[in-house]
């Protein structure tokens, strides 16, 4: 087809639909409201161009029938369209909607006059699944859909064609049937009555009239925000029409727009162009409603035949589990009874050894013989019987063991193959990775799948709680064990499962899914959460930073010391010591009240690296004093772990730093091992112990109300070391670094401060 021909189909087809000679049918499924499942009733169109009915967004909105207004609507249902046609006041629906209840007593949806209740503003849109923010002045800030809403009348006019709309100025009984409707008028009329209120020469003679309707619309579409405005521009922002003063003053000031016109020829042009190939693709349509037809069919015959083999196959494994059961029973059975038999025979023996009974009574009446000979002859083989009872006498075995415990049947590999049991395209269980996954009040669950598995639809992480540690669990905590609660569908390879306790031990499971098959489990993880919520900071680059010496990477969650010029230069002038100082850094946020908990990762090769907290007023005073040509040792302050330092280290102090470096842990020394956790008592009495290996991950718990601060080891939650700290000002994260080192905080800990 040429270019020439492409056209001239295509403009007799926009004529077409400009004359309304497409016929209105089988678009039911486009005029049903995604909400109420009904023909649309005055429709709303959302921002995300959407469209649903006003009683339905006032449904969402929760807006109290008490402070709306009375639309006047009847829904149709969807599959009677015959029923009766609404006839609201449109007038005054269209000006209560622009007018949203800014005069008069008419409210916004979800606020009444006078409520504190807060204003509900944000909807659930059922066709792009979005939550839609309509901004303070709610509904009022909504298009009606004209062009739906007429759609939807011609619609209900076509289904009930046999009801004829009749002209409003004809009076009884010569009522004549409408053929024309003034939209300015808004009335029907009959080709007389229409004649004699519409005469020749006269205003009235210009009015707009269309067919016979009950559906009039304003003629003049008016602006939400300024009410007394025409839309005459269009925001291609956001998608909506506008008027000067939204351009000038308004929200729109900044957004691109153009003309009504240029609008509606290009949005036109487009629609004709998109409506001209789906027509001109009608075979191919056809064609894929056929193969899709198919593959429902085929989709249901393999269904039922994968079906019937499945229930094939567990026949057979019933035949084999009832033979085998059979087998087994068979084999107890033969064994009981030969067993029986052999206690039973031995039991008549041992009777027959009772007197007067048996082979004592026979032997009795032997010993009664009086004949020599015949008593030789008897006696002689009775003797042997009789010493042989005698013998199994002394030595009694029963003849037979009742125990059956070769019988007994351990079935557990079997259960787990078969629980474990599924069909070839069953994904294969997901494995937690432990190094990635990190637990607070939240805990942020990774995984990872074999290298050659296959896509899978959806993935779902499971947990429950296994109880806080405590000498005596309550009936609720044992209880709360057994149950596993389950995570939304999560489509990556990582899952947050928020509202955790505090100080608890949970335990974690993943599995996969697959065209509606699940894997088996992950093996479960057991992770211990912080005994505080996770406080968010990050390094400060303002407060004391020295950036001759730090280097502080762009998001502020890794601190670097560099061993760089300044540093070579300050040590040229010392004579006596191997070090120069410590450089602090802070958290830019301060502790003031409650319990926090913080974690970070200290790199193994770090020389020496200083830990933990300390208040503004003993900032200023290490920021303000600088140390760099004299050796901390002397001032028992500045973090050092040295001999004047341990003298003082029991007062209570506006700082308290644990100290790192090449790959240890140093416990500070204490004549109170109240300071030290029980699992490091011995650790703070022995100057040998007092160096632990240095955790992969810190963790530090500040107590503001306790004033006692505690550093866990963050991968077990065990407690390291705990000690008293003067919280008389404000507390801030504090670290000091000496020669080479490296600090890093927890991604949770650093992401919760840069979210805000």
């Amino acid at each position: 087809m040429s270019d020439s021909e492409d056209m001239t189909e295509f403009a007799s087809i926009v004529e077409r639909i400009e004359r309304g000679e497409v016929p209105i049918k089988n678009i039911e499924r486009e005029l049903i409201c995604p909400i109420c499942k009904e023909l649309f009733t005055h429709p709303l169109i959302l921002p995300c161009q959407h469209s649903i009915c006003h009683k339905c967004v006032r449904e969402l909105l929760m807006l109290n029938p008490d402070d709306s207004f009375d639309a006047g609507s009847e829904c149709s249902l969807p599959g009677s369209p015959r029923s009766r046609v609404p006839s609201p006041s449109m007038e005054r629906l269209d000006r209560l909607v622009r007018s949203g209840g800014s005069r008069g007593s008419i409210s916004s949806p979800g606020w009444r006059r006078g409520s504190v209740t807060p204003r509900i503003t944000t909807i659930h849109c059922p066709g792009c699944q979005h939550d839609i923010d309509l901004g303070e002045r709610g509904i009022s800030m909504l298009f009606r859909n004209f062009t739906l809403e007429s759609i939807v009348e011609r619609y209900r006019q076509a289904a009930r064609a046999a009801v004829a709309i009749m002209c409003n100025i004809c009076k009884p009984p010569q009522v004549q049937e409408a053929t024309k409707s003034c939209m300015d008028c808004k009335a029907s009329y009959c080709n007389e009555c229409f004649k004699l209120h519409h005469p020749w020469g006269t205003p009235k003679a210009q009015h707009e009239y269309v067919g016979p309707t009950t559906n009039f619309r304003p003629k003049v579409l008016m602006c939400p925000e300024h009410e007394m405005e025409k839309v005459n521009m269009y925001c291609e922002v956001c998608r909506r029409p506008v008027c000067h003063l939204c351009k000038l003053g308004g929200s729109h000031a900044n957004h691109k727009v153009t003309s009504m016109s240029s609008a509606y020829k290009i949005l036109k042009e487009k629609l004709a162009k998109s409506i001209h190939f789906l027509i001109s693709k009608e075979d191919q349509v056809r064609t894929q409603i056929t193969d899709l037809e198919h593959l429902i069919n085929q989709t249901e015959e393999n269904g039922q035949l994968a079906e019937r083999e499945a229930n094939e196959h567990f026949e057979r494994l019933f035949e084999t589990l009832q033979e085998r059961k059979s087998e087994m029973l068979r084999s107890i059975e033969q064994s009981r009874n030969r067993r029986l038999n052999h206690l039973k025979g031995q039991v008549e023996e041992y009777q027959g050894m009772l007197e007067n009974s048996g082979l004592v009574g026979y032997a009795q009446e032997v010993l009664k013989e009086t004949d020599q000979s015949c008593f030789v002859q008897t006696a002689k083989q009775l003797h042997v019987r009789i010493q042989k009872a005698t013998e199994s006498l002394r030595t009694f075995h029963p003849a037979a063991d009742p125990c059956f415990d070769e019988f007994v049947l351990d079935t557990s590999k079997e259960e787990t193959l078969l629980k474990e049991m599924c069909f070839g395209g069953v994904p294969d269980p997901p494995l937690i990775d432990l190094s990635h996954s990190r637990v607070y009040n939240e805990a942020s669950i990774s995984w990872r799948l074999s290298d050659d598995h296959l896509p899978t639809d959806h993935h779902v992480v499971e947990y429950r709680r296994l109880g806080a540690p405590s000498p005596s669990p309550s009936q609720e905590d044992v209880d709360d064990s057994s149950v596993w609660r389950a995570t939304d569908r999560v489509y990556g390879p990582s899952a947050v499962v928020c509202d955790l306790e505090p100080n608890t031990l949970y335990a974690f499971r993943v599995r996969s899914c697959r065209n509606s098959m699940f894997s088996p489990y992950s093996p479960e993880v057991t992770l211990h959460t912080p005994p505080a919520p996770a406080f968010g900071f990050l390094f400060s680059d303002k407060c004391g930073f020295s950036a001759e010496r730090l280097a502080l990477n762009k998001r502020r969650d890794t601190v670097e010391s560099v061993a760089g010029m300044a540093f070579l230069l300050a040590a040229e002038r010392v004579q006596t010591g191997s070090y120069i100082g410590l450089d602090y850094i802070i958290g830019d946020t301060g502790i003031s009240q409650g319990r926090h908990y913080w974690s970070f990762k200290v790199e193994p090769y770090s020389y020496l690296v200083k830990v933990g907290v300390a208040s503004d007023s003993k900032l200023l005073e290490w920021f303000h004093n600088p140390r760099d040509t004299s050796s901390p040792r002397y001032d028992h302050d500045s973090g050092h772990d040295s001999g004047s330092e341990d003298t003082c280290y029991e007062l209570s102090q506006p700082f308290t730093l644990l100290t790192l470096g090449m790959g240890k842990l140093f416990i500070p020394k204490s004549s109170s091992l109240s300071s030290v956790s029980s699992a490091n008592a011995s650790s703070a009495a022995d100057p040998g112990n007092r160096v632990l290996p240095m955790p992969q991950r810190l963790g530090i718990c500040l107590d503001y109300e306790a004033c006692r601060v505690y550093f866990f080891d963050a991968d077990t939650m065990r407690c390291l070391y705990e000690r008293q700290v003067d919280c008389s000002g404000t507390m801030y994260p504090a670290f000091g670094l000496m020669g080479s080192g490296k600090v890093q905080l927890e991604e949770f800990i650093a992401a919760k401060k840069l979210t805000f």
